[in-house]
């Protein structure tokens, strides 16, 4: 196998898995595609043992997750993208082991923050409940 071998038959697995749209061992997902040990996700793509997740693509080890992408081991979040270990976050981007956080990017290890900056846990409530309801981003629960 030469070089030019090697490319389109790597090209050639990436088209097929673009392709398939088949569940493996998933349990009552509606609207999935390509998810692995998935229990009750809706409208998602490409999930790994996710639980309860809807909307999301490409994320790992998720539970009630909505509209998450690339994200690790993350919970109870809404409008995150490439969050690791992180829960109940609302529209965070590269989050690492946060708790409550609105609107943050970048951050790790922090908890209850807005747009990356820290309030004692009934400031950041009274706050984050006013916003997430002003901003009508559907899904979240604060």
């Amino acid at each position: 196998m030469d070089a030019r071998q090697f490319e389109a038959a790597w090209r050639e697995l990436v088209a097929g898995r673009a392709r398939t749209k088949d569940n493996v061992r998933c349990v009552g997902c509606e609207r999935c595609e390509r998810c692995v040990e998935c229990t009750f996700c809706k409208g998602s793509v490409d999930l790994t043992r996710c639980h309860y997740c809807e909307s999301c693509e490409g994320s790992v080890d998720c539970q009630h997750c909505v509209r998450a992408k690339g994200c690790l081991g993350c919970s109870h979040s809404v409008d995150v993208e490439r969050c690791t270990k992180s829960a109940y976050l609302v529209r965070c981007v590269d989050l690492s082991g946060c708790t409550y956080c609105l609107g943050c990017v970048g951050l790790s290890n922090a908890d209850f923050h807005i747009l990356n900056q820290p309030y004692d846990r009934e400031t950041w409530f009274a706050i984050a409940r006013k916003l997430v309801r002003d901003l009508r981003i559907p899904g979240a629960r604060l």
